[in-house]
């Protein structure tokens, strides 16, 4: 079995610079110089700045705005709110199949469906006169009774929803009361997750101008077409008058769409006729940016003494908004992971008053993964199994609940590399056995998985006079690596040395293409511009010389991708933990890690090596520390910003490794499957799974923090 070491390819023969081959961003010296310049720092003639206010009630109405005075103010130019703000148009789906996000539909009613929802904009000469006009607006509300509290029991549920991904809400099949009762071993628990913020390191921000005739937009997003076409549609524009770009992006995390401040900065530009920017700032981005909703997750596992599934039963629970109903698939996982004669899975949603959750890395196979595979621990301490030889012994031929074939599934051969690489075999299956002066150490495993699909986009490949190609793509590079990556494609299908190759992205007008999301953008991305160089090929054979503006040849994938036949396509991946734990203080160290991942044919073994670390360290904070806490009494957070939000840090991460085994996707034309997610799946519940075995007591809420510890301590021992 080939692995990678850090930092080296997968076993790759292939020349120097091609595909498998590391190699350093294109674009990192000027990231590392500052050369590099973001949506909220690029300079335009005339620029005015935007400041949003935010409501400080949870629900109700707007009596009034108070904005003569602010008028009034130095630099101030205008004040835009639902009593003078344009009509927008929010009946409409967007390029991924996703509605708007209700921010977008901003000041179109005098309603307040949470604290922190945009009331206006107030808009002046600089930033700061801005910020202090808007922190002098009066706004007068009528405040009405409100909920924030999320809880398992919450009786005004929503069912037969669609969750992210189109998935069905709920899947059925078998009996499950008679698979139950007839399973000797029975797992019956119940797993929550706490609300989770993205917390990207660039926050929100966009400048808006109208040039020419041209609604202009340069934003930090993560996909120029999706903006551009969501903006065209809320304002009624032709599409030919839209151009969105996004040159660098500073992380995005799934939460980086059209939002109010995108809106706001149309709305402004087209009042003033003049570029208006606005940037969010790090607390409105808890409150504008988007959230991983909490969860609950009741998990019912039968199986035989010998660990084979008889019954399993995920059935997850998560809040949204009154506005908008956004299910979090935790539920998602299950139907790929493992099977059972009666299996059911459900994802349902309770309105808050609360804003709208959205996607945040690995959505719903996050959070699913926890409860699963700490179920799964659950019952291999149960039946007395090794947790490895327990995943093996349920281990699908086909889908569980499609019977669609596996692409390809090497989940086992992540487990045998990672045990190895670990050293598994040395482990006491006992918990509580191991200890280190104060500290009590132990280890734990979880499988991963995550979808591996492709959207149709679209490729130019131009051919210069002076030897070199370049390609233009909509790609969106939020700090994954995707310019570098997508230059090895075109080399590789060109077979000419990278520096032969400029990659242009994250502009609208270079037409349709797939957003970086649902680890599907690099594969989406390399499958059209493959197809470009194809042609490209044939018509530069045809050709001896080149014309002064070049060749150029544009690709279409919906047709290929459109024919694929229907197979269940995952990346998977095999979690493991070592922690120490002092029951004496609540404190939980942990001391290495490794993930071993299947995720297809790895293009550049330095980002995707960092990609994978990346996903794992998330993990390791999600367990750990990251918890948004809502005020039941105000409805807002308590500590919305990254002093009181806790997140892991370069302390917390002593020794991490990521391998990968060789799992090239057949149907793919350069044999991609996705990397931006499945890094994180599962790293949680390795580390809770650790916990277990470190001092004997389970911890089924996360994060797992040392009150939780102490309390847990005190419980076993009274």
């Amino acid at each position: 079995m080939t692995t990678t070491t850090p930092g080296t390819a997968a076993g790759s023969t292939t020349a120097p610079g091609a595909v498998g081959t590391a190699h350093t961003r294109v674009e990192g010296r000027d990231k590392v110089t500052g050369t590099a310049r973001y949506a909220g720092e690029i300079p335009f003639t005339e620029l005015a700045h935007g400041w949003l206010v935010l409501s400080t009630i949870a629900r109700g109405r707007i009596r009034s705005v108070d904005d003569t005075t602010v008028l009034a103010m130095p630099g101030v130019l205008t004040v835009l709110h639902h009593g003078n703000a344009p009509r927008v148009e929010g009946d409409f789906t967007s390029m991924i199949g996703v509605p708007p996000d209700p921010s977008a539909l901003l000041f179109q009613h005098d309603r307040v469906p949470h604290v922190g929802w945009p009331v206006a904009l107030v808009v002046a000469e600089t930033s700061e006169q801005a910020r202090e006009a808007a922190e002098s607006l009066v706004v007068h509300y009528e405040r009405e009774t409100h909920d924030v509290a999320f809880r398992s029991d919450h009786r005004d549920d929503r069912t037969n929803l669609p969750t992210a991904g189109d998935e069905a809400d709920v899947t059925d099949k078998g009996d499950m009361a008679a698979e139950l009762a007839a399973s000797p071993v029975v797992v019956d628990e119940e797993y929550t997750t706490p609300e989770e913020h993205h917390t990207t390191m660039e926050p929100h921000a966009v400048t808006a101008r109208w040039e020419d005739g041209r609604l202009d937009v340069v934003d930090s997003n993560q996909g120029t077409t999706w903006v551009a076409g969501e903006l065209t549609q809320l304002f009624s524009l032709d599409p030919a008058s839209v151009r969105v770009r996004s040159e660098h992006v500073g992380g995005g995390f799934g939460s980086k769409r059209v939002r109010a401040h995108q809106v706001a900065a149309v709305m402004a530009a087209s009042a003033l006729e003049r570029p208006v920017r606005v940037v969010l700032t790090r607390r409105q981005t808890f409150a504008l940016g988007g959230y991983r909703s909490p969860t609950a997750q009741r998990l019912r596992l039968g199986a035989g003494t010998d660990g084979r599934l008889r019954a399993l039963e995920h059935d997850s629970l998560n809040q949204t908004s009154t506005m908008d109903t956004f299910v979090e698939p935790s539920a998602g996982a299950t139907r790929v992971m493992y099977d059972a004669e009666a299996h059911r899975t459900a994802n349902r949603a309770v309105p808050l008053d609360v804003p709208t959750p959205t996607f945040m890395r690995a959505p719903g196979e996050a959070p699913g993964s926890f409860a699963l595979e700490s179920a799964l621990d659950e019952l291999a301490e149960r039946c007395g199994i090794d947790p490895i030889e327990l995943r093996v012994r349920n281990e699908p031929e086909r889908g569980p609940v499609s019977g669609l074939p596996f692409g390809s599934r090497n989940l086992l051969a992540c487990f045998r590399e990672g045990a190895e690489q670990f050293g598994w075999a040395e482990r006491d299956p006992r918990p509580g056995t191991r200890r280190e002066g104060r500290w009590l150490l132990g280890t734990g495993t979880a499988g991963a998985s995550f979808p591996s699909g492709a959207v149709p986009s679209t490729a130019a490949l131009t051919a210069e006079p002076d030897g070199s190609f370049t390609t233009r793509i909509a790609a969106a590079d939020i700090g994954t690596g995707a310019r570098t990556a997508l230059t090895l494609v075109t080399a590789d299908a060109l077979e000419v040395p990278p520096e032969r190759v400029r990659v242009r992205i994250a502009d609208s007008d270079f037409g349709p293409a797939m957003i970086a999301g649902g680890s599907m953008g690099t594969r989406s991305w390399a499958w059209a511009v493959t197809a470009a160089a194809g042609e490209l090929r044939e018509r530069l054979a045809l050709n001896a010389d080149i014309p002064p503006e070049g060749i150029t040849v544009r690709s279409d994938t919906t047709e290929a991708i459109g024919g694929l036949s229907a197979k269940e396509r995952h990346s998977f991946g095999a979690q493991f933990a070592e922690v120490a734990v002092d029951t004496g203080s609540g404190e939980v160290r942990v001391r290495r890690m490794l993930g071993v991942f299947a995720a297809g044919r790895i293009v550049n073994p330095l980002t995707a090596r960092s990609q994978f670390l990346g996903g794992m360290t998330w993990g390791l904070s999600m367990a750990l520390h990251e918890e948004a806490t809502r005020d039941e009494n105000t409805g807002g957070l308590v500590g919305g910003d990254l002093a009181g939000y806790h997140i892991a840090s370069h302390a917390d991460v002593p020794s991490m490794e990521a391998h990968w085994v060789d799992d090239p996707d057949p149907d793919d034309p350069v044999g991609i499957k996705g990397i931006g997610e499945v890094g994180i799946v599962g790293a949680a519940a390795a580390v809770a799974n650790a916990v277990w075995h470190a001092t004997g007591v389970r911890h089924r809420d996360l994060p797992i923090r040392p009150d939780r510890v102490l309390s847990a301590a005190d419980g076993r021992e009274a």
